[in-house]
């Protein structure tokens, strides 16, 4: 099966300046991912995908070939993520002249994923699926303390006879770190359409997402006290 390796690596940053080659424990936060894609994949089958020159100039210093620069249009707020990663996987496609069975998808922002946890969610991966997805136990529940406005007075999200949380059904949170994405899928719909969709279960360390300044100081707290 063949796999094309994308990250996605935007420049503009309004949480944590220059948040993407900014040191962690010493190292740019892409190295992470870039560490783990050089793992899994040939050099020829992982595309850097960024709009910043500044970070093409770190990834290649860290031994990644970077053909394209990523177009004005989906380097802005309002750019979706199926967007820029079909951008990816047709210039690859185009470029190596082979086609990619799946697309696995690592963000930068989730330094603490492991080498294990990516070949495991390739291993689980099949082409009958539209995805796996790397998730975690969600922290709040829609069944128990979750709720929507109705009328001015707030209403349980979904509606169930519940007054232990252990006894509501579990709900998972997509973390932002691993997904291994059926190509013909993403070309057929958006990604907020799967219906064939596998969760790969991660702790809530390897779980730790960095999007905000606090995020980070998590991140710093969490490798200092894992030594």
């Amino acid at each position: 099966m063949n796999f094309l390796v994308v990250i996605t690596a935007r420049g503009g940053s309004k949480g944590i300046p220059k948040k993407n080659i900014k040191l962690l424990n010493g190292k740019p936060l892409i190295q992470y991912s870039i560490d783990i894609a050089k793992a899994i994949a040939d050099k020829k089958d992982i595309c850097f995908t960024t709009d910043s020159e500044e970070i093409i100039t770190v990834a290649e210093n860290l031994g990644l070939d970077i053909p394209f620069k990523r177009p004005d249009n989906l380097a802005t707020d309002t750019a979706n993520s199926r967007d820029v990663i079909l951008h990816a996987l047709e210039n690859y496609e185009e470029l190596n002249n082979k086609t990619y069975d799946a697309v696995v998808l690592l963000q930068p922002t989730s330094p603490f994923r492991t080498l294990k946890q990516v070949n495991d969610c390739m291993s689980l991966y099949d082409n009958s699926m539209d995805m796996v997805v790397s998730a975690k136990l969600a922290s709040a529940n829609p069944y128990y303390n979750l709720y929507e406005e109705d009328n001015g007075f707030l209403k349980p999200s979904k509606e169930g006879n519940y007054t232990r949380r252990q006894d509501c059904p579990e709900v998972w949170e997509f973390n932002g770190a691993i997904y291994v994405i059926n190509s013909d899928s993403l070309r057929a719909q958006k990604m907020k359409a799967f219906r064939k969709v596998k969760k790969y279960m991660m702790s809530e360390e390897t779980s730790i997402d960095i999007d905000t300044p606090l995020d980070w100081k998590i991140a710093e707290f969490h490798l200092q006290n894992s030594n």
